[in-house]
């Protein structure tokens, strides 16, 4: 398993679902449902049940969750994945296996470059803000 690239994989979809991971009960869950699709928010709990007890990694996923689109946090989550997976062969094979069953069902969430919007869900009916709310003249 290349942790490198399950790192990176790992971010870009859990990113949109840690405010919601990192709050506790039901009212955050039906919440996440509702916006990002409840078969993806089933998977990233799955996910980060397994992850949550890495106590570095749940600081990354705070500092992520309050600054999504800050590439520093970005790298600070991979980089205490990437820690809590090397010294962790078992904790690298059920997180791989989780990865894969997400593959699977077809979970996709993919963001790349500025202003980038990662989906892990149904969107319809949504407005989606990236940032950049310049008003344009005659509009």
């Amino acid at each position: 398993m290349d942790i490198q690239a399950l790192t990176q994989q790992l971010v870009a979809f859990l990113t949109p679902f840690l405010p919601y991971l990192l709050k506790a009960g039901e009212k955050a869950a039906e919440e996440a449902g509702k916006k990002l699709g409840s078969d993806a928010w089933e998977k990233a709990k799955a996910l980060w049940s397994r992850l949550r007890g890495k106590e570095r990694v749940v600081q990354a996923a705070q500092d992520l969750a309050a600054s999504p689109d800050d590439p520093d946090a970005q790298a600070a989550l991979r980089l205490q994945l990437k820690k809590a997976l090397e010294a962790d062969q078992a904790l690298v094979a059920e997180v791989a296996r989780l990865w894969k069953e997400v593959e699977t069902a077809g979970v996709t969430v993919t963001a790349s470059g500025d202003r980038s919007v990662a989906i892990g869900g149904s969107v319809s009916g949504s407005t989606i803000i990236t940032g950049n709310r310049n008003k344009v003249e005659g509009a």
